[in-house]
């Protein structure tokens, strides 16, 4: 498949005070765009290029191929993310809500978990909330551009914690910008549909 640099779900103001329309024009048109360029052009002449993006994500990946993996994981982990936010955020549905306290004792304490991991990742990478095999939810993060995809169960939210991500909002506080995700951005519609799914 060709990789296409998707347009956002919402206008560029629209995560606006939390995440600034300048943040969004340099994130997603020029560092998710050169993802997708770079992407194509590492695509070619492989065994994937027919392929849909998970299965080009989880082959470049075991084949070895990590500049392709790079920029194919990147475009997955990207694409999900500008459907995990919403202006303002949304509610998060009951079915999701039972299980976080269930799986982490209460939504705060989910939250807190999830900002930790995504504080405490060094360097550049994310932090993500995952149903694992054993059908749990549960907090993880990855380097770089690794996503959960990789390494098994199924990706329900993910905070991108590159500095490209925040500095020009948040300077080099990332965890007031992974506070301000959690409880003020994300899309929890998006990610109640993706855990029914999953279920």
């Amino acid at each position: 498949m060709t990789l296409i640099l998707p347009k956002l779900p919402y206008a560029y103001d629209a995560l606006s005070p939390y995440m600034s329309a300048e943040t969004l024009e340099f994130h997603h048109d020029k560092h998710h765009n050169a993802y997708v360029v770079n992407g194509n052009k590492l695509l070619e002449d492989t065994n994937l290029v027919d392929k849909s993006l998970e299965e080009i994500v989880k082959g470049s990946w075991d084949q070895g191929l990590t500049g392709l993996f790079n920029n194919a994981s990147q475009h997955w982990n990207h694409q999900e993310f500008w459907n995990m936010m919403a202006p303002k955020g949304t509610k998060i549905p009951g079915n999701l809500e039972s299980k976080i306290v269930e799986d982490f004792g209460s939504v705060e304490a989910f939250k807190e978990a999830f900002c930790t991991a995504g504080a405490t990742q060094f360097g550049s990478g994310w932090a993500w909330l995952v149903l694992a095999n054993s059908g749990k939810l549960e907090v993880t993060k990855t380097a770089n551009g690794e996503s959960p995809l990789v390494h098994g169960g199924q990706t329900l939210l993910g905070c991108d914690v590159w500095e490209h991500s925040y500095y020009i909002d948040y300077r080099n506080a990332r965890p007031a910008y992974l506070t301000a995700f959690v409880n003020d951005l994300v899309n929890w519609e998006y990610v109640a549909a993706k855990f029914e799914n999953a279920s």
